[in-house]
């Protein structure tokens, strides 16, 4: 039989599986290493993205991650619908077969909208790839905006933005080494994939269906269906393929009645096969790492990873934490796998009485006892430092 656990022992989990807490069987060596577990991880604020691979990587550096950018390691685009992922290179091409044609279809009404036909996409294609091969291998937005707009290609009320979006989604473009230049280093080069990216894996349909499940539940889990569903937007038809030949590989508790999907090796955190011995059902104390303060970006695979987020968000909070309910989610501080505020990147000396480490404002829901203001104490110096390391060869 399978555990029965609370939703506060599943968000536990959740940060074990994604290796946030140094609870992982497997402890990445680099950037590459911490992408590729996570098969995918959102990538729209490009900062954010950088920190969520080094909270992962312990003793890491922001110069560190860059470089797997720029070395192809890894790389930026839109797998997952249609929305900016970070994907290790290799897998970006056989994830993309899978979900593309998804993706595409569901745009297909705001590009007749932009007036973006076939005849546009093979224009704008040769034109990136052309200026690709002349100026030495990679183009900034604007540069290629620039190559669309004198050939009479549009790029105003977001057609630009599309147009580069449909070369990436095709998997002709990708976004690859972070722009050097002063006051861009938040942003990447364009590149051709083709060229960029040296050793893509070629997977057939069916064994696509099978990986990408597999993956997504031992490094998402506990998940159920549903998450995973609204993670890919595959179609249950897909799915329930692809789960049927993986099943037999992951192990399943359950959890309000709803059951969910896991890595097995996460599911013995309960029964005493981790690092600490945990009775089946035992409350969220029991199991590493309850203690723990985290700071996670807005973006981060912990709450974006799923479809229901209440096992770490509780309801009353999340107006706080996506004002509006916009999609625009606000950096968190994570206690015990709760969030429990947000923050952001301090700002000069302003308001200097509530920096933390001299990197981080938080604002939080509720008062830290003194163990867990300590933890958030070592949690924004981790920041600060991975902030703040030197790039090679600058003084």
């Amino acid at each position: 039989m399978s555990h029965s656990v609370t939703p506060a022992t599943l968000a536990r989990l959740r940060l074990a599986a994604q290796g946030i807490l140094p609870t992982s069987t497997s402890p990445a060596q680099g950037p590459v290493d911490v992408v590729r577990s996570l098969t995918a991880l959102q990538g729209q604020d490009f900062p954010g993205a950088l920190w969520s691979i080094g909270l992962r990587l312990p003793s890491s550096t922001r110069p560190e991650v860059e470089g797997a950018f720029n070395r192809g390691e890894i790389v930026r685009s839109w797998p997952l619908r249609g929305t900016l992922h970070v994907t290790a290179a290799e897998d970006l091409g056989w994830i993309l077969a899978l979900t593309g044609p998804r993706i595409l279809s569901g745009m297909a009404t705001r590009h007749r909208q932009l007036e973006i036909g076939t005849p546009d996409i093979a224009n704008v294609r040769e034109l990136a790839l052309g200026m690709l091969e002349e100026f030495g291998g990679r183009a900034s937005r604007d540069d290629l905006f620039a190559v669309f707009e004198q050939a009479g290609q549009g790029t105003r009320m977001q057609r630009g933005t599309h147009l580069l979006w449909l070369l990436c989604v095709e998997g002709t473009l990708v976004q690859g080494p972070v722009n050097s230049a002063a006051g861009k280093g938040n942003t990447q080069s364009f590149v051709n994939a083709e060229k960029w990216i040296k050793n893509p894996r070629h997977l057939a349909r069916e064994e696509s269906l099978a990986e990408l499940p597999l993956r997504y539940f031992r490094s998402h889990g506990p998940a159920t269906v549903k998450d995973f569903q609204w993670w890919t937007k595959l179609t249950l038809k897909d799915i329930d393929t692809g789960l049927a030949q993986v099943k037999d590989q992951l192990a399943v508790i359950e959890c309000d009645g709803a059951q969910y999907w896991l890595a097995p090796e996460t599911a013995e955190l309960l029964d005493g096969a981790g690092s600490k011995r945990v009775a089946p059902g035992a409350p969220p104390e029991a199991l590493s790492g309850a203690r723990s303060v985290l700071l996670l970006p807005g973006f981060d695979e912990y709450l974006l990873g799923y479809t229901d987020r209440s096992a770490a968000l509780a309801p009353h909070h999340a107006p706080l934490t996506v004002p509006g309910n916009n999609g625009m989610f606000k950096a968190t501080v994570v206690s015990g796998g709760q969030v429990a505020g947000t923050w952001r990147k301090a700002q000069g000396a302003a308001e200097k009485q509530r920096q933390v480490a001299g990197v981080v404002l938080p604002e939080l829901f509720a008062e830290l006892g003194p163990a867990r203001h300590k933890e958030l104490e070592k949690s924004a110096g981790a920041y600060a430092r991975f902030l703040n390391a030197k790039r090679p060869g600058l003084p």
